[in-house]
């Protein structure tokens, strides 16, 4: 197999391709991955809302969140609003990756965020609908019939792989599960019998789940009937450490605002209770929390990446260790099992989108470190840096991702 140099599109492929948007001209977002030395792009392809929600999706409109709402935050930073037809937008994306030889990872982001772009709450009720512990059969059975309509158009060889969904033990497919019930272990049942029923219609097409970070204390939870070992080592580090110190994922604890203001924000930052997007139903269809999302709106980028810096040294190592080790990891529990090996996400965490931590000096490095040992450990794909796509600054540096891809394929 020839190894996967991949970019993450995510939902951003839908949801901007108004006039300016990166995605507004796709032959040009794939003419300039194929130049920066990558092969494949990591979507979210709606499987449920284009077949399996039974809304009309001719006619989608997606739009920005309102009053400015997460216009520095990465992936939520829509600008214009675009309508499209939801199935001919998939097939327009295939057809492209056709003419510049690339292949399409094919995922879902449904039950974490997507449907909170569209710019009416449907698609999110016509989710939260499905009970709890039928969703990821719900999925399974829209992305059979997803592969049924690729392939009807003479595209399925385009098709790396499909995954269930993203990040799964981040999702509201963990709503299935007992108060306590640990995610990994506790999903193994209904992902083994909905990746079975996803095969009982396409034998043939790989498909797998996918896990935020390696979950190496649970990897006893991951379904054994999965075709692709695939993981997402964000390794957080010093970012952890600004994200616990400003509460940003942990309601039960008061924002400290004075402090975020001292040392982070800019000054005509208003207060977290006072910025919230036009929709209230939007906040509520995705999994990010407000709070984080302010903190990315109102930061000042300078003060965020040097609080970052300020603290690094602390976290060198042991960042680099923890990359080294969830690697070898990943790749052990992938070869006990003769599966191959992608690292769809990674590196840092999430940060604001003029943060420039994982694009500067360290974060280069760190993406290097990265892609030498998806190499070393024989992966069969991986990405340069979850950021290293249209939709981000970093995809303006060019060199960095030519190089980071052409160590990965060893400049075949």
């Amino acid at each position: 197999m020839s190894e996967l140099t991949i970019s993450l599109w995510d939902f951003t492929w839908y949801t901007r391709t108004g006039p300016g948007e990166p995605f507004e001209d796709l032959d040009r977002a794939f003419a300039d991955a194929v130049a920066r030395g990558y092969n494949t792009v990591r979507i979210c392809a709606m499987p449920y809302l284009l077949f399996g929600s039974g809304l009309d999706t001719s006619a989608l409109t997606f739009a920005p969140f309102g009053r400015g709402y997460g216009l520095r935050t990465r992936w939520y930073d829509v600008r214009e609003s675009a309508t499209i037809d939801g199935r001919a937008h998939l097939l327009a994306l295939f057809q492209a990756a056709r003419r510049h030889g690339c292949r399409v990872i094919v995922s879902s982001w449904e039950y974490q965020q997507s449907s909170s772009f569209l710019s009416d709450p449907a698609w999110y009720e016509a989710l939260r609908a499905v009970p709890a512990d039928r969703r990821a059969h719900a999925l399974a059975r829209a992305l059979a019939d997803l592969v049924d309509f690729v392939a009807g158009h003479g595209l399925a060889e385009r098709i790396a792989f499909v995954e269930l969904h993203n990040e799964i033990q981040s999702t509201w497919l963990t709503e299935a599960l007992a108060p306590g019930e640990p995610r990994v272990l506790g999903l193994r049942p209904y992902l083994e019998r909905a990746v079975d029923t996803f095969k009982e219609r396409h034998p043939d097409t790989p498909v797998t789940v996918n896990y935020a970070r390696v979950p190496h204390a649970e990897m006893r939870g991951i379904p054994g009937n999965v075709d692709v070992a695939v993981f997402h080592p964000y390794v957080y580090g010093v970012l952890d450490e600004l994200i616990e110190t400003f509460a940003l994922r942990d309601t039960s604890v008061p924002f400290p605002q004075e402090r975020a203001r001292r040392e982070l924000l800019r000054p005509d930052a208003p207060d977290l209770e006072d910025w919230r997007p036009e929709q209230a139903w939007r906040s509520a269809a995705t999994v990010v929390p407000a709070r984080e999302v302010y903190l990315h709106d109102w930061c000042d980028p300078a003060r965020f990446d040097r609080w970052l810096y300020d603290r690094y040294a602390v976290y060198r190592y042991g960042m680099a260790e923890r990359l080294r080790l969830w690697i070898e990891v990943a790749a052990d529990w992938a070869a006990a099992r003769g599966l191959p090996l992608v690292f769809g996400e990674g590196w840092v965490g999430y940060t604001p989108l003029h943060g420039t931590f994982e694009e500067g000096t360290v974060g280069a490095e760190i993406c290097l470190q990265a892609v030498a040992h998806a190499r070393r450990v024989d992966a069969w794909g991986t990405v340069v840096c979850s950021n290293a796509a249209p939709q981000h600054p970093m995809w303006a540096d060019v060199e960095l991702q030519r190089r980071a891809n052409a160590l990965f394929t060893g400049g075949r």
